[in-house]
């Protein structure tokens, strides 16, 4: 790690006797948001709310809960908005579609941009490119009349 040891919010007095279970309450814990926070897992946060959450997946660890049920009762209690990564559902769809899509559809600009870009910079048709012979009699002319006459050495 870059800037040293991670430091967690979890008190020694949260902690679980039984390393298996702490183990799960820590997993858990990092999947859920501190709803003061927003930003932070429950594991991280030092707000009242989150030790709160902490201690309550804790009490549902030790009444027997799966992790599924300790998630499922957290959802019911505080909305889909309590999961830092949102479950796949209709609801949550487009949430999780909107990055790829985005990312698609720029990568689709950029091939036609380039595209475009490259038809327009090379010229159609080469012959385009040369002077008819009048233009060439005409731009001889021109040069002819501003340059300045020649001295005899």
């Amino acid at each position: 790690m870059l800037g040293g040891p991670v430091a967690y919010a979890v008190q020694p007095d949260e902690i679980m006797a039984d390393p298996a279970k702490e183990a799960r309450a820590r997993d858990l814990s990092r999947e859920l948001r501190c709803m003061v926070c927003q930003n932070q897992s429950i594991d991280d946060s030092d707000a009242p709310l989150a030790r709160d959450l902490r201690l309550l997946v804790r009490e549902r660890i030790a009444s027997g809960d799966s992790d599924g049920q300790v998630i499922d009762f957290l959802v019911a209690r505080y909305g889909e908005f309590v999961l830092l990564k949102p479950r796949l559902t209709p609801q949550t769809l487009l949430l999780w579609l909107l990055p790829p899509l985005a990312l698609l559809g720029g990568g689709v600009a950029l091939w036609v941009f380039s595209r475009r870009r490259s038809e327009s910079s090379g010229p159609a048709d080469p012959s385009l490119l040369r002077l008819s012979e009048e233009e060439e009699a005409r731009l001889e002319r021109l040069i002819a009349a501003e340059s300045p006459p020649e001295k005899p050495v």
